[in-house]
């Protein structure tokens, strides 16, 4: 029998979750999918919850990969890449009919009122998001690409909520309008503006 190890587990059950939910999973629909016995898993996870909580590491080790990629990437200015990896997101929902979205979303919704291991994993994963998201703003910043007025702290919670109504709403739609739109507001408008904001007086600077 072939051996498994955690990161085979988690990367097999990974899809499952994200699309039917954590209550929705059972066991015996974990351990089918990564193809082990009851007994493997619970030498891998002390029980259900753990494997949920350290499924949100596994999640986040992608997302925080593929945001780091982008920031390697020389051949991109900071704020493609910021679009980038929105696009990332966005193009893997449209792909999956709409099912799933961001795992680190989903299950905000679904665990963070009733567990609080769950709340302050799920508040770390969000944090290693915003950390990423914030750096590629300060770099677009620095460039020139946006605003100088733009409290770019400020700027950064908004994108980020925004990012993930609009994955919500895309679902609840099955449509990309609720994603187009959020690109269109924040990459065609709001970070389009000038220096001296809608009043015509200069806006004090934020966190830099």
């Amino acid at each position: 029998m072939k051996s498994h190890t955690k990161a085979e587990i988690l990367k097999a059950t990974a899809d499952i979750v994200r699309v039917n939910g954590f209550h929705s999973t059972g066991i015996e629909e974990l351990v089918t999918a990564a193809g082990i016995p009851k007994g493997s898993f619970y030498f891998y996870f002390k029980s259900k919850e753990d494997f949920g909580l350290q499924l949100i590491d596994h999640y986040i080790d992608g997302i925080i990969a593929w945001a780091e990629r982008l920031q390697n990437d020389t051949s991109r200015s900071p704020l493609s890449k910021v679009r980038a990896f929105f696009d990332w997101t966005f193009t893997a929902l449209e792909s999956n009919d709409f099912k799933g979205g961001c795992p680190i979303g989903n299950l905000s919704m679904e665990m963070a009122d009733v567990s609080e291991s769950f709340r302050q994993k799920l508040e770390g994963a969000f944090a290693a998001i915003k950390e990423r998201i914030l750096a590629l703003l300060k770099e677009a910043r620095e460039t020139g690409e946006i605003p100088d007025y733009l409290d770019i702290a400020q700027l950064c919670e908004f994108v980020v909520g925004g990012w993930q109504g609009a994955l919500l709403q895309a679902k609840v739609m099955k449509s990309t309008a609720p994603l187009r739109a959020f690109e269109q507001i924040v990459f065609d408008r709001l970070l389009k503006g000038d220096n001296t904001g809608d009043s015509g007086r200069e806006v004090p600077q934020g966190e830099r």
